[in-house]
Formats: structure tokens, sequence, C-alpha cells
């Protein structure tokens, strides 16, 4: 059996939103790659999200709906990040 810490956390979550992990030591590999695509594809979001955030938060104009949508979408945002931000951590080589 693998150590937890020896497996790639994924960027997605199971059926039960419990975390998923990768067992392999091949990093091109087709899970490894499409794992990589994904954190790129969540990084982008949350920048785009992020520019988006700013124009409805300079916007006085906006309705409590739209800023409620907005910090949904942020913490959802964030919660991928920051699963994309340990998974890597995890993952840097460590001099011993």
């Amino acid at each position: 059996m693998t150590a937890q810490n020896d497996l790639r956390l994924l960027p997605w979550v199971g059926p039960e939103g419990k975390p998923c992990y990768l067992d392999t030591d091949d990093r091109e590999g087709y899970m490894s790659r499409l794992a990589d695509h994904i954190e790129a594809v969540q990084l982008g979001m949350a920048t785009e999200l992020l520019g988006q955030a700013g124009q409805v938060l300079d916007d006085e104009t906006e309705d409590l709906e739209k800023l409620k949508l907005v910090a949904a979408q942020l913490a959802s945002a964030l919660r991928d990040v920051l699963r994309v931000a340990t998974s890597r951590g995890h993952r840097l080589v460590t001099p011993e």
C-alpha cells in the first residue's frame, strides 16, 4: 500500500465530495496529463473570475443576488486553487 503522501491529490472530488488520489510514478501518463490539464483550466478560470469579481465589486449599482453569486463562485474557485496548491506542494522534491 502506498502512503497517502506519495499519492497525487487530483483536482476533483469523488461522488461523496471526498478527495481523489492517483497512485502512479508516471507523470506523463493519461491520468497525470488529464489532472495537469484540469488544474490549468481551474487556475485560468479562477484568474478570469477574479477580474470579473473586481468589476462587480467596483459597480455600486450591483444587487445583492449578483454579489452572492460572485461570492459563491469565488469560494468554489478558491477551493479548487487550494486543492491544486496542496497537490503541487506534496509533489515538490524535498532535499534529504
